[in-house]
């Protein structure tokens, strides 16, 4: 049995799959996986469960990916089949159980497919380090499932460390622990989004495009994190809309992200909190991926005086974060009292807020009979 965190990125949104750096925390809640060899008489078959869903899902995993969660799981067991990292004979029983809220982008999928990955490798006897079981994940989701996700979920659900955040540079995938013990409000709207759906697709596809197009103007342009932030002007005049907004995001939460990590680690959470709140307008204005839902919070909160807020998760819906501050104006207290007025009076309803604060990465877990 083990399971992996789900986590918030403090700032570094949709750099990931354009080979930019992200700043993620890993957060307490977690999805746990129990596995255990299937049937003798039939290899090659996965069954799943989940505390979620009532029903058993069967498959033969080598020969079809099925609908839903169960296809994370089938997708980490093609993986690890390639790392010759199965029990004999391929076959399994995995129940899965999590208190991270799907659809709020706290990345409950790769805590799912890090899990699995690390549960299915221990049973099998094999050992994998944090950053292979990262790669398992991530080409689960992203070769089997079809979500055309970054690397940054997978790695911090793997590699994650208590009261420290994660400069990964997605390009290289080089990490650096920044420390952070400051607790972060976590607002969940209740609004849910579906990354396999296509929103974040069509997205990758414009920077895709984007990058197609500047390489005119710098033909050794790999990512379009890569270009430089000084160039903006050359971009702009270079892609016609959507594409220009798109790239223009892009590099400037390039910027954004290495800054914040800086500001970490000088301790200048006023600086930082700023961030957070041009990162949202950013997303917001640029790239199109905040709702009116997350608008709400972010401006409630920067009313209230907090130091910074922004939409995490990739947006479109799920949650944000919200920098408060000790005491006094802008404190967790009035912040939490001013964005459950502004949400009950746009929506009718208050939004679910807790603390979170930074945990650790993927482990195993005693079963206990």
């Amino acid at each position: 049995m083990a399971s992996a965190p789900g986590r918030v990125n403090l700032i570094g949104e949709h750099t990931d799959y354009n080979g930019g750096p992200v700043l993620p925390i890993a957060i307490a809640e977690r999805t746990t996986a129990a596995v255990g060899p299937g049937p003798a008489d039939a290899s090659g078959t996965l069954e799943a469960i989940s505390s979620r869903y009532p029903s058993v899902t069967r498959v033969r995993w080598q020969e079809e990916v099925p609908t839903g969660w169960a296809g994370y799981v089938t997708g980490v067991l093609r993986e690890l089949w390639t790392l010759e990292a199965l029990p004999p004979g391929g076959s399994l029983r995995i129940a899965v159980t999590s208190d991270l809220a799907v659809g709020a982008g706290l990345s409950s999928s790769a805590a799912l497919s890090v899990s699995a990955a690390k549960a299915i490798a221990t049973l099998a006897g094999a050992t994998l380090t944090p950053r292979q079981l990262a790669g398992v994940a991530f080409r689960a989701e992203h070769d089997h499932v079809g979500v055309r996700c970054g690397v940054m979920d997978q790695t911090i659900a793997a590699l994650a460390k208590g009261d420290h955040a994660l400069l990964l540079e997605c390009a290289s995938l080089e990490t650096t622990l920044i420390p952070f013990e400051k607790k972060l409000l976590l607002v969940d709207t209740g609004v849910k989004h579906d990354l396999s759906a296509g929103s974040l697709n069509v997205r990758r596809a414009e920077c895709e495009e984007a990058v197609k197009r500047l390489k005119l103007e710098l033909p050794e342009l790999r990512w379009l994190a890569s270009w430089p932030v000084e160039w903006l002007p050359r971009l702009k005049r270079a892609l016609p809309e959507p594409l220009r907004s798109r790239a223009v995001h892009v590099v400037g939460e390039t910027a954004r992200a290495r800054f914040a990590a800086q500001l970490l680690q000088s301790g200048k959470l006023k600086q930082f909190g700023q961030l957070l709140y041009e990162s949202h307008e950013s997303c917001r204005r640029l790239y199109a991926c905040s709702a009116p839902e997350l608008d709400t919070v972010v401006a409630a909160a920067k009313r209230a005086g907090a130091l910074g807020a922004r939409l995490t998760g990739a947006g479109w819906g799920g949650a944000a974060i919200v920098l408060v501050k000790e005491r006094g104006a802008g404190s967790r207290e009035q912040v939490a009292k001013a964005i459950r007025s502004a949400f009950r009076r746009a929506y009718g309803r208050e939004p679910e807020m807790r603390q979170v604060k930074a945990s650790d990465g993927v482990r195993t877990e005693r079963i206990d009979h």
